[in-house]
């Protein structure tokens, strides 16, 4: 275990870096940090299938809690599903060997209408029960995140039924129908927004919003469709003092109007320069990110040196360390703790050599 994690309250840092105030170091995390790459994960997938862990609690919260205990990371995501969601509104899905499956996918108008604005403690209570039992298990010293998909990724898999390249069916439909796909993206807003609210009542300490596939839209596009739903989503939530991350893919082009979403944090993909982003966005908006994930399949010391660099790119100033995507299933846990530890000393190291340049 790192000792700059000995003692520190992890749930201070992580929250004073997502409000863009001083902290000792960056806070780390990894997301999909509890998975496949993990031994003890494994294990468990041995004996409950994808779905069975997320709908029991007592699951949840042993596999979301792995990467605490393994690699030291700064945060505890719980572990859940982006189409949960859509499960809740009324979509019925498969977590298949090609990815996930929407058994009936969105088509017409009476489909849409019929989606459920649904009650989050009763469809999908075992998400809070899991964020509780996590919030109790961890204390007041970690946080924990909840997490949902942002109105665009959503919709993309509700019309499509499956993740594809370009999403041509949702494609089509915002060309042809355009009132109905923004009448979708309100929707699926609107009953995010009160999923996100029972997460945070449950023990979330910040969400984050993942936007995977809106790098498909051109950014007039953006700006037309999935920027206003992502706006009432995050003001819907009414989220007061807890930060909202906004996480998006292959979105250089869309960056200033995502800093206009309202979330707290913006986290990006390892496409571009973090200083870059930052002089982009300004200061009042904290970054996360930014390291590629195939980074950490190679050698520990280039693991090593892309954490420090990308702390360096931000000066650790309202910034988070992550990867710009999720952790891939062949990376050495040795890597992934590598990752983490190198984050957390960034500070020390960027310390030390400043002073060797005087």
């Amino acid at each position: 275990m790192n000792p700059l994690t000995q003692g520190v309250d992890k749930k201070s840092l992580f929250l004073r870096a997502c409000r863009c105030e001083p902290v000792e170091r960056v806070p780390v995390w990894i997301m999909r940090q509890a998975g496949r790459y993990l031994p003890e994960y494994r294990a468990v997938r041995e004996k409950h299938n994808f779905l069975e862990v997320c709908r029991t609690p007592e699951l949840a919260i042993e596999v979301s809690l792995q990467p605490h205990r393994i690699l030291g990371v700064d945060a505890v995501i719980v572990f859940s599903d982006i189409l949960i969601t859509a499960g809740a509104m009324g979509l019925p899905f498969e977590l298949t060997d090609k990815g996930p499956l929407i058994i009936s996918p969105l088509r017409t108008a009476a489909q849409i209408n019929e989606l459920s604005m649904f009650d989050p403690e009763k469809e999908t209570r075992f998400l809070m029960d899991a964020i509780r039992g996590l919030a109790k298990e961890l204390g007041p010293r970690v946080p924990v995140l909840g997490f949902a998909a942002a109105p665009w990724t959503l919709a993309c898999y509700m019309i499509e039924g499956h993740g594809k390249d370009g999403f041509p069916a949702a494609k089509t439909l915002l060309y042809t129908e355009p009132d109905l796909f923004r009448s979708l993206l309100d929707r699926i807003a609107r009953a995010t927004a009160g999923y996100l609210r029972a997460q945070i009542a449950a023990g979330a300490c910040a969400v984050q919003l993942f936007d995977t596939w809106v790098g498909e839209l051109t950014a007039e596009q953006y700006r037309e469709f999935a920027l206003p739903a992502t706006q009432l989503l995050i003001e819907e939530i009414h989220a007061g003092d807890t930060p909202v991350i906004l996480y998006s893919k292959a979105s250089g082009h869309l960056l200033t109007a995502a800093a206009e979403s309202g979330a707290n944090v913006l986290s990006v993909d390892w496409r571009m320069d973090l200083a870059a982003v930052r002089e982009l966005v300004g200061p009042g908006i904290a970054l996360q990110g930014n390291v590629d994930p195939c980074v950490l399949l190679g050698p520990e010391k280039a693991v090593r040196r892309a954490a420090f660099a990308a702390v360096e790119h931000t000066g650790g100033s309202g910034h988070i360390l992550n990867l710009g995507h999720g952790i891939l299933q062949q990376t050495p846990v040795a890597n992934a703790r590598a990752f983490v530890e190198a984050g957390q000393s960034a500070a020390v190291a960027e310390n030390a050599r400043l002073e060797g340049a005087r």
